[in-house]
C-alpha cells in the first residue's frame, strides 16, 4: 500500500475519529476479556465517547502535533505527538490505523515518521505507551520494529 503522510487539516477530524473507533474495537474487546465485565464496565463505561473525546482533543486543542496517513485520497491512519515543554522528550500520544489497512505498514510508516520528526525537533528521548493485553499485540510489534524498547508495567484493577 502506498501511503503519504501529511499534516492534519480540520477536514480530517471525522475520518480520523471514525477509523480510530473502529481500530480500537479489538483493544476494548481484549480489555473486556482480560478485566471481566464487572471491572471493564467500571473502568470503561462508555469507551467510544471517551476515545472520541481524546482524539478530538488531540486534533483540535493545539497541544499535539498531528499527521494523517493517506492512501490515494483516503485517510487511513493518524498519529499525534506531544513534546515536553523542556524540549528533550516527546511522546506518541495516539496512533490508529483503519482496520482495513492494518498489517500493510501504515502503522510502521506513521511511527517512523513521528520518530524522525521528534528527532529533527531536538527530542533526545521518545516514548510510546501501549497495553500489554492481546489486543495491543500489533501495536507492540510495530513499536519494537521501529526500535522502541518495552518496559513492562503492570496496573491492577479490582471491582469494589
Amino acid at each position: 500500500m502506498q501511503v503519504h503522510v501529511r499534516p492534519y487539516e480540520a477536514r480530517d477530524l471525522d475520518p480520523i475519529v471514525d477509523l480510530s473507533l473502529r481500530a480500537w474495537v479489538p483493544v476494548y474487546e481484549s480489555f473486556a476479556r482480560v478485566l471481566g465485565p464487572e471491572v471493564f464496565q467500571r473502568q470503561y463505561p462508555d469507551w467510544r465517547t471517551s476515545q472520541r473525546d481524546e482524539v478530538v482533543a488531540a486534533c483540535t486543542e493545539g497541544k499535539a502535533h498531528v499527521w494523517v496517513a493517506e492512501s490515494g485520497a483516503e485517510v487511513v491512519g493518524f498519529v499525534a505527538v506531544v513534546l515536553e515543554p523542556e524540549g528533550g522528550a516527546g511522546a506518541v500520544e495516539l496512533l490508529a490505523v483503519d482496520p482495513a489497512c492494518q498489517g500493510q505498514e501504515v502503522g510502521t510508516t506513521l511511527t517512523e515518521f513521528a520518530t524522525t520528526w521528534m528527532k529533527e525537533a531536538g527530542v533526545t528521548l521518545a516514548s510510546i505507551w501501549t497495553g500489554g493485553d492481546p489486543g495491543h499485540a500489533p501495536a507492540r510489534r510495530t513499536y519494537e520494529k521501529a526500535g522502541y524498547t518495552a518496559l513492562p508495567l503492570v496496573r491492577y484493577y479490582k471491582a469494589l
